[in-house]
């Protein structure tokens, strides 16, 4: 596998912005790793960082190239900042960077990522599980499969409890939070809306421990699925939130994504 630290301009944050990159690489001499096949595309998969961390933090906390190696995957890992992949109210576009920019940058930088839909795939953790979910389900047809972990899926309930980081950081990312419900940053209303759009449905993997704190917003989702034909397996087990949890479960979302 190939590692590569990207550093690019954005037009649509008009800025120079950050992704680590995993690629396929084929070889007879690397010794203790499975490098797969060598084929002209690959499947990618948008691996999203939680709120404290960056586009390094996968990389550095868990075997994500060595997972990925098993499957010929890519992987782009960018940064969002504190974003919440979202067109702030006061701020950055960082959801159109992540679901329109970098999709089509990395696609011309990189000619083995395909762009068809049965090659792509978003994932993410605690912020990014959110961020996943919005991506994956604002364009269904664009993505095979949607994985999140440990998923802050409820922004309204913290943003109305002002939680985590006080009622203007709220505000500067969402405008008026009473708009939040049922709009493009509600992701129960996306996941919903999707499911009845006749479009095609990713393949969606959920999990949360027992013990986070996140576990009730997780358990509603878990409970707005089974109430659609999104194929979907949703998890739980003990655990808090931490990335001992995370490292296990973005392998275990690959194998439901390529071997289910």
């Amino acid at each position: 596998m190939a590692l590569i630290h990207l550093n690019f301009h954005s037009d649509v944050l008009g800025m120079g912005v950050n992704a680590e990159v995993i690629l396929p690489q084929k070889s007879t001499t690397l010794i203790g790793m499975d490098t797969g096949s060598e084929t002209a595309t690959c499947k990618t998969l948008y691996l999203l960082h939680g709120l404290s961390d960056d586009h390094t933090i996968w990389q550095r906390r868990t075997s994500i190239e060595r997972y990925a190696a098993k499957y010929d995957l890519a992987v782009v890992m960018p940064n969002a900042h504190r974003s919440w992949y979202t067109d702030m109210a006061h701020g950055g576009r960082f959801f159109t960077f992540i679901f329109e920019e970098l999709p089509r940058v990395c696609q011309s930088f990189f000619r083995c990522m395909s762009d068809k839909r049965e090659d792509n795939y978003v994932a993410g953790l605690s912020m990014g599980g959110y961020g996943a979910m919005k991506i994956g389900f604002s364009a269904p047809e664009r993505f095979a499969g949607v994985a999140a972990f440990s998923g802050a899926f409820d922004v309204y309930t913290l943003a109305k409890n002002a939680q985590l980081d006080g009622a203007r950081y709220w505000e500067d990312l969402f405008g008026d939070i009473e708009s939040i419900p049922g709009s493009a940053n509600d992701v129960y209303a996306l996941v919903e809306r999707a499911a009845k759009s006749g479009k095609p449905l990713p393949k969606t993997y959920v999990w949360c421990g027992t013990e986070d704190w996140l576990i009730g917003a997780n358990r509603q989702m878990r409970d707005l699925l089974a109430t659609t034909p999104i194929p979907h397996e949703y998890k739980e087990s003990a655990g808090v939130h931490a990335w001992e949890y995370w490292d296990e479960q973005v392998q275990r979302a690959m194998e439901y994504f390529f071997e289910r």
